[in-house]
């Protein structure tokens, strides 16, 4: 890497020199640009967090209500120690964004996590051009291609509706944070209810909170699910709640795991679930080729995944790609596998315009 490079890797996390300030860092810092709500991605223990406006019902009920918090809306920008910041819709959860860096005569792009097909439940992925972007690679090999959201919808329809007409509850396992939101916004609510483990509506009330629709639901707990109205309904619970007391009240249920790692063959029978429907918040392999495409960048960074795949792949394009050593990964929490194993590869590091609107620094800790 380059001495004069605005973003660079540290034990701590990547870090901007010019602006003195890191983004998505795992470990304390003083200040923390953060780009979406997940835990991998949003740590606690910095002083001063830097996100999008959305992002903050969902920061300040997992690391605190009394972070020192700063939002902004997308393309709106600040000036901090000369480097000019702006975050940029990444189409992954809400408030996810992607964060533009200029100084001098240098953009970078830090594009965190994203997807580039509109669910609905957030603003949808703009690629941002460029000189360098980095990039995750989660899904990063040739395999991972997603359905189109339309079919996927009318695959988890058609499976709780014949459920329902055998009067079994239909428990589908999804991520609490984007994947239980992105289901509940594309079902068909009129086949039954919808009851959601005490995990997920919490968060179901951030996303209401932020203008996406979302339909009524109930938590398995309350006195209106009664044995009768759990046998046609649809239950999201996260993968945590597999196997544990809470499950019992839904007897003999059909039960279903949402994830792109349903992709791989096998996944589904090693999870010990009946069905698998291959959905995920994370661009699959072409939409990764897409976004960096999109960008213009000549120089790409690749962080978690198949990072030594997609290296590979951007080198042959004829693009300077390397990848960058991170502590990201899948937010699933071990809910889903990783990647097969002689697809991670990690390159230890060496050492257009925003928008509309434009402010002086309020970066907390700038001068």
């Amino acid at each position: 890497m380059a001495g004069s490079d605005l973003v660079v890797a540290r034990p701590e996390g990547l870090y901007c020199p010019a602006g003195d300030f890191y983004i998505d860092p795992w470990r304390p810092v003083d200040r923390a640009v953060i780009t979406h709500g997940h835990s991998d991605h949003a740590r606690s223990g910095h002083a001063h967090y830097l996100a999008h406006h959305d992002s903050a019902g969902v920061l300040r009920a997992r690391l605190g209500a009394d972070i020192t918090l700063q939002t902004l809306a997308y393309g709106e920008a600040i000036t901090h120690h000369g480097v000019r910041l702006s975050l940029h819709p990444a189409g992954h959860v809400l408030g996810s964004a992607q964060v533009r860096l200029e100084h001098g005569s240098q953009v970078w792009v830090a594009s965190g996590d994203y997807k580039l097909e509109h669910d609905g439940t957030c603003a949808a992925f703009e690629p941002v051009r460029c000189d360098t972007f980095i990039t995750e690679s989660t899904f990063g090999l040739p395999i991972y291609r997603w359905p189109a959201q339309a079919d996927l919808f009318a695959d988890v329809n058609a499976w709780w509706r014949g459920n329902a007409a055998l009067g079994r509850p239909s428990v589908l396992f999804c991520y609490a944070f984007g994947k239980a939101q992105r289901i509940l916004h594309g079902v068909d609510a009129s086949i039954g209810a919808l009851v959601v483990h005490g995990a997920i509506e919490p968060l179901n009330a951030v996303y209401r909170a932020a203008g996406v629709r979302l339909p009524d639901t109930l938590r398995a707990t309350d006195p209106q699910a009664t044995p009768a109205l759990l046998a046609t309904a649809l239950v999201l619970a996260p993968p945590s709640a597999q196997g544990t007391p809470w499950m019992r009240r839904f007897g003999r249920c059909a039960d279903a795991f949402a994830s792109g790692w349903m992709q791989l063959r096998g996944t589904r029978r090693r999870r010990g679930v009946d069905r698998g429907f291959v959905m995920s918040d994370h661009a699959d392999w072409p939409g990764l080729q897409r976004a960096i495409a999109g960008t213009g960048a000549e120089r790409i960074f690749v962080t978690h995944g198949s990072v030594a795949v997609l290296v590979r792949w951007l080198q042959e394009q004829g693009l300077q790609a390397q990848g960058f050593h991170t502590e990201y990964g899948d937010e699933d929490a071990g809910a889903e596998p990783a990647a097969p194993a002689a697809a991670h590869g990690g390159v230890p590091p060496a050492e257009a315009p925003a928008g509309p609107h434009e402010r002086g620094s309020e970066f907390p800790g700038a001068p």
